[in-house]
C-alpha cells in the first residue's frame, strides 16, 4: 500500500482538495480525501508543497509505431500499400521498449492512444496503452479503440503520386463510402446466410463492421474545416460513431460541432505549419471549441510534438486563454472521454486505476518538474533530488 500525504489535490472531477491523502491498493485508488487513516504498513509519500494529479493522457499518439531517430526501420505507421487497410493493427506494431514511452512516463503521461498514421484514407485499428511495460499485453487498457481514418492532403498525395485514386478529396470520400457500404453488404450477407452460402471471412470487412455496429468510432484526421464537414457528412449518412481528431480550423465551426456534439482532440498545436491545411493552427481553436461547449483533449501526435510537452501544450493554452480547470481536463479526464474509458483512468477517484503523478509545483508553470510518477499502483518513475 502506497501513501500520499499532506499534499495538494487536483482531483479534476470533484474538485480541490488543499491538504489531502490517497491510498492506493492493488493497483486502484483506495481512498482519497482529507481525514484518511493511514494503515500501519503503508509506504508514505510525503507530498508536502506538491501537487498531485491524474496520469496525464494523449489521446492522439504514435508512440512506438513510428520510432524516434532510426529513420526507415523504425516506421511502422503507415501500410502505404492500398487506401483501405482497416485490418492492419497499429497494436502489432508498437515497440514498448522505445525511448518515448520513458519519456513519457517521466513526463507524466500514464496512457495513450496508438494509431496508425493518416497516409491511408482508411489506416487501421488503434488501441489504448499505459506508457510502462515490457510488452503491449502488460499496459493495455483497451485492445481496439477505434479505426484511423483520413481527410484532407495526406492521403490525395500519398495516392496521387501513386497515379492511382484517391487523388483528390472527392476521392477520398468516395473511397470511405465504398467500404463502408462493402461492410453494410457483407454484414448482411453473413448474418443471413448459413454455412453454405455465407461469404468467406473477409477481416477488412470484419473490422469496418464493428464501426457499423457502433461498437467502436472512426477516428478522423482532419484539419480543415470543409474535411470536419465530410467526415461529419459522411458519420450521418452511414449512422457511426465519429471523433474529430486534429480539428485544426475547428474554431471555424465551433457551433456546428458543438450542436452534433462530437468530441474533438486538438493539435500538434506545438507543431510547426508544415503544409497548406495547417495555415489558421494557433490556439485560439482550443479557445473556441470550449467556448461553442465542444469537449476538447490536447494532443501531441508524437512525435510530431515529443510527447512530454504534453503539459507545456496545455500551459501554453492556457497562457493565450484556456482556463486553468479546462487545460486540465482537456489532458485528463477529457481524453478519457474521448477514448471511452472514463471509468478507468482520468480523474483522482476511488476505484480508477491508480495512475497519479506528483508535481514539484504547479503543473501548468514551466519550470515545475514531474517528481513521482505511479502507474497502476506502481512507482515507475521518481526524480533524484
Amino acid at each position: 500500500m502506497i501513501a500520499i500525504t499532506n499534499a495538494k489535490l487536483l482531483t479534476v472531477t470533484k474538485g480541490t482538495i488543499e491538504n489531502g491523502v490517497i491510498l492506493i491498493e492493488e493497483g486502484k485508488i483506495k481512498a482519497i480525501g482529507e481525514d484518511i487513516e493511514i494503515p500501519g504498513d503503508a509506504t508514505i509519500i510525503d507530498g508536502q508543497n506538491k501537487w498531485v494529479t491524474p496520469g496525464l493522457i494523449d489521446a492522439h499518439t504514435h508512440l512506438g509505431v513510428f520510432e524516434e531517430t532510426i529513420g526507415w526501420a523504425g516506421a511502422d505507421g503507415n501500410e502505404m500499400t492500398n487506401p483501405s487497410t482497416p485490418h492492419v493493427r497499429a497494436l502489432d506494431a508498437i515497440n514498448p521498449l522505445e525511448q518515448g514511452f520513458v519519456d513519457a512516463y517521466m513526463g507524466g503521461i500514464t496512457t495513450v492512444q496508438i494509431m496508425p498514421g493518416s497516409a491511408n484514407v482508411i489506416g487501421g485499428e488503434m488501441s489504448i496503452v499505459k506508457t510502462y511495460g515490457r510488452v503491449v499485453e502488460e499496459m493495455l487498457v483497451k485492445e481496439l479503440s477505434g479505426i484511423k481514418v483520413a481527410f484532407g492532403e495526406n492521403p490525395k498525395r500519398v495516392y496521387g503520386e501513386k497515379k492511382q485514386m484517391p487523388s483528390t478529396r472527392m476521392g477520398t470520400a468516395a473511397v470511405l463510402r465504398e467500404n463502408l457500404t462493402k461492410a453494410k453488404n457483407y454484414m448482411k450477407k453473413m448474418e443471413e446466410g448459413n454455412d453454405k452460402k455465407s461469404p468467406e471471412v473477409d477481416l477488412q470487412m470484419e473490422s469496418l463492421i464493428k464501426v457499423i455496429k457502433r461498437e467502436i468510432p472512426l477516428r478522423a484526421h482532419a484539419h480543415r474545416a470543409d474535411d470536419i464537414m465530410t467526415a461529419i457528412r459522411i458519420a450521418e449518412e452511414f449512422e457511426i460513431d465519429l471523433t474529430l481528431e486534429h480539428c485544426t480550423e475547428g474554431h471555424i465551426i465551433a457551433d456546428i460541432i458543438a450542436e452534433k456534439g462530437y468530441r474533438a482532440a486538438v493539435g500538434p498545436t506545438l507543431s510547426n505549419r508544415s503544409k497548406i491545411e495547417l495555415g489558421d493552427r494557433g490556439w485560439h481553436t482550443l479557445v473556441e471549441l470550449d467556448k461553442a461547449g465542444v469537449p476538447v483533449s490536447i494532443i501531441t501526435d508524437h512525435p510530431v510534438v515529443p510527447i512530454e510537452y504534453i503539459s507545456v501544450s496545455a500551459a501554453i493554452a492556457v497562457r493565450e486563454g484556456l482556463d486553468e480547470e479546462t487545460a486540465l481536463k482537456a489532458i485528463t479526464i477529457n481524453p478519457a472521454r474521448h477514448m471511452g474509458v472514463e471509468d478507468k483512468v482520468g480523474s483522482l477517484e476511488v476505484g480508477k486505476d491508480a495512475d497519479v503523478v506528483i508535481w514539484s509545483g504547479n503543473p501548468f508553470d514551466f519550470r515545475t518538474k514531474v517528481e513521482v510518477t505511479i502507474i497502476n499502483g506502481k512507482v515507475v518513475y521518481q526524480r533524484e533530488m
